[in-house]
């Protein structure tokens, strides 16, 4: 079967910034905002946002200097940010609280956001979210070392001197469980897409600038610490890990099990990093169920207990495959 095209984006100024966005046509009341990861774009979004498209209208956004959205005039790439790019964004888009999906650095995005704006947010989703975890492992080491001073400008050179298929297919292999999953159409997509971005004079430097402000969030403290922030999170929130994440340690989804005050957990058994895009149809059938109860619901939290009975299902489901 052919995979769905993209879907069409359009500039959104959101004051004094420009961020591109992709979405899905209007119709459905409910609004979603979808937030990618580190050196993704808003079509990593595209089978999950079509999977949703008649429940909620999707909109997809490329971060400051990813995707089409041009650098941001201020050079900053910082966590803190993404997160009032995003929240501008959906003020801009919506006139009322959004379901807001983030995976890995925008899933540590959609956190901060979800814990200073409350307003804003009205369900929560997050794919493998790159919440601080000190515990070595190799895909998060190399992450660290981009972001030391000339020693990440010098690999983000030499890797450009690869062909874009070849770097593709390693970062793929390096964020799916099973790379069998993966469309040609969508290799020569991804292939495409990172050739313009080596024609970009910005594109290095802003996925460095964003590698250091995710590792800076790692060894923040204090009250803005994400995991802090993460226990302040009063939207019901659904947390989803692969068991072959190389970089986001699935073992994590026990401290967001602790920490979110309304969580439901899932862990699925054959899928890594971007289980958006590698098993679509799964994270949405959760997604699905997260976005009806919270528009069913009166407005009222709920107890937390209730909450966590709900969370520890969803974690059961998964443990036997579902």
């Amino acid at each position: 079967m052919e995979p769905i095209p993209v879907w069409p984006g359009e500039m959104v100024d959101i004051g004094g910034q420009r961020l591109h966005v992709r979405a899905t046509p209007p119709g459905p009341a409910e609004t979603a905002v979808y937030v990618h990861g580190l050196a993704g774009s808003a079509t990593n979004w595209t089978d999950l946002m079509g999977h949703l498209s008649d429940l909620v209208a999707g909109h997809a956004v490329d971060l400051p200097g990813a995707g089409h959205s041009p650098e941001p005039p201020d050079g900053d790439y910082s966590v803190d940010a993404h997160a009032r790019s995003v929240a501008a964004l959906v003020e801009r888009i919506s006139a009322g609280p959004v379901h807001l999906f983030g995976n890995s650095l925008g899933g540590a995005v959609s956190v901060r956001i979800a814990a200073t704006r409350p307003d804003l947010v009205r369900s929560l989703t997050l794919v493998s979210p790159a919440l601080p975890d000190l515990t070595p492992r190799y895909g998060p080491a190399r992450v660290a070392l981009s972001t030391v001073p000339r020693l990440g400008d010098w690999a983000a050179n030499r890797l450009s001197m690869l062909p874009p298929e070849r770097r593709i297919n390693a970062t793929m292999a390096m964020c799916y469980a099973d790379l069998g999953r993966v469309h040609p159409d969508r290799l020569r997509e991804a292939a495409e897409e990172l050739r313009r971005r080596d024609g970009l004079p910005y594109a290095g430097a802003s996925m460095i600038g964003s590698a250091r402000g995710l590792v800076a969030e790692y060894f923040r403290r204090g009250e803005d610490n994400l995991w802090r922030q993460a226990a302040r999170v009063t939207a019901p929130t659904l947390v989803v890990h692969g068991r072959y994440d190389r970089l986001v340690n699935p073992r994590m989804a026990a401290r967001a099990w602790r920490t979110f005050p309304r969580v439901r957990l899932v862990l699925l058994p054959d899928a890594g990093h971007v289980a958006q895009m590698e098993v679509p149809e799964r994270v949405a059938r959760e997604a699905r169920q997260l976005i009806t109860e919270s528009i069913g619901s009166t407005g009222s939290t709920g107890s937390t207990e209730s909450a966590r009975s709900a969370g520890s299902a969803g974690s059961a489901r998964s443990r036997i495959g579902e």
